[in-house]
């Protein structure tokens, strides 16, 4: 069984945010458990504050490790100038980097990523659309259900309509779109715009 955060929970909220200020709170916890506890009360005091320090720790390596907006600019110009084949074979190859065995596949979806036994499914080919409706991550998820597939993902440059987004919310279709690709295809060598 896998557990998953609410997005609106406190430390949802903190691990979108800056990491620093999560490593604030930690402090802040230690600083006033110091100031106004006795002596053998402070390490409980100061215990509070280990969740926020823990938060704060993952947040600052997903921030340093995040792509920065120049190279995600870059990622997307390179992207949308290549063909089909060529936008696949780079895509396989990010998902490879990543543990998955990729296989191509029709209908729907375009490719299967299979890792640890269980199938995601992923549309690509519509990449290069200015907008995205509701019927392709529809069509997708139809797919992924009949196949057994345990996650599905569409990528897209472009814009969603917000239909399109509240169904991936509500069906929880991953959507890969600049920054999610630029980061999927760190170390992956991408002709120049």
């Amino acid at each position: 069984m896998r557990f998953k955060m609410a997005p609106n929970s406190l430390f949802a909220i903190l691990l979108r945010s800056p990491w620093w200020i999560s490593i604030g709170i930690a402090v802040l916890f230690f600083a006033v458990s110091h100031a106004l506890l006795s002596p053998e009360l402070r390490l409980f005091g100061a215990a509070g504050g280990l969740p926020f320090l823990g938060i704060g720790i993952v947040a600052c390596w997903r921030q340093w490790r995040a792509p920065s907006p120049r190279r995600i600019e870059q990622v997307t110009l390179s992207l949308a100038a290549m063909s089909w084949p060529d936008f696949a074979r780079v895509l396989e190859e990010g998902f490879r980097r990543q543990g998955f065995a990729v296989e191509r596949v029709q209908g729907a979806a375009d490719m299967r990523l299979q890792r640890r036994g269980q199938d995601t499914l992923v549309s690509a080919r519509r990449w290069k659309a200015a907008r995205h409706g509701e019927e392709a991550l529809q069509s997708l998820q139809q797919q992924a259900r009949s196949q057994d597939a345990v996650a599905s993902a569409y990528v897209a440059l472009g814009e969603l309509t917000p239909q399109a987004l509240r169904f991936a919310q509500e069906h929880r279709v991953q959507v890969l779109q600049a920054p999610e690709l630029a980061q999927l295809l760190r170390g992956v060598s991408l002709p120049s715009p």
